[in-house]
């Protein structure tokens, strides 16, 4: 199935997933002094915006070099973001991705694996690969995407106000239980792309 720039923006935000990213970044930022808080913000979702273009770019090339497949990709995605599921169901937000003190997080682990994550690489090799000559397309899409994601997060204080403590570690087991289920639907799809149409 050829991919659209609306189609694609669509799938980036999925992917993305910015409100479920929020319990784990409202966790994560408690560490970090208030002020600070946008800086460190617009910070990560760069760096997450410049890994993912990389990987748009580069990706298809290093998997070559390394003589790996798309298929290692979705089902060694798939495994990482199973513990990271699990650890949403299991643990408390702040232990979801501990960190060391009160250090404030730099790459690890709000830009990634929590906006570039592994579906998310994986997503913008596939769109890069796939449809090659709409690659500025797919550069515009992630584009917006990630400004979307950004505003997002860094409303993330007023949502936590407006919805409550309650219903954002309620929404974090709901998003634990969702990814656990993305995971799966991964790993089975590489397995079945392994064995079947290898």
């Amino acid at each position: 199935m050829d991919h659209t720039f609306v189609s694609a923006l669509v799938l980036l935000l999925l992917v993305l997933d910015p409100l479920g990213s929020l319990p784990i970044f409202i966790a994560v930022m408690r560490s970090v002094a208030p002020e600070r808080r946008r800086l460190v913000a617009v910070r990560e979702v760069s760096i997450a915006f410049a890994a993912l273009l990389a990987f748009m770019f580069a990706g298809k090339g290093f998997l070559d070099l390394m003589h790996l497949s798309e298929r290692s990709l979705e089902v060694g995605g798939g495994v990482i973001l199973l513990v990271i599921a699990m650890r949403m169901v299991f643990a408390s937000g702040a232990e979801i991705y501990a960190a060391e003190g009160d250090r404030e997080p730099l790459i690890f682990p709000l830009a990634i694996p929590l906006l570039a994550g592994p579906s998310a690489m994986a997503t913008v090799l596939l769109l890069a690969s796939r449809q090659p000559e709409a690659m500025w397309q797919w550069v515009g899409a992630l584009t917006l995407a990630m400004l979307i994601s950004g505003v997002i997060l860094l409303l993330a204080d007023p949502i936590r106000r407006l919805l409550g403590t309650p219903v954002v570690s309620a929404l974090e087991k709901l998003m634990g239980l969702v990814l656990t289920a993305i995971a799966v639907e991964m790993i089975l799809a590489g397995l079945k792309n392994y064995f079947f149409n290898a």
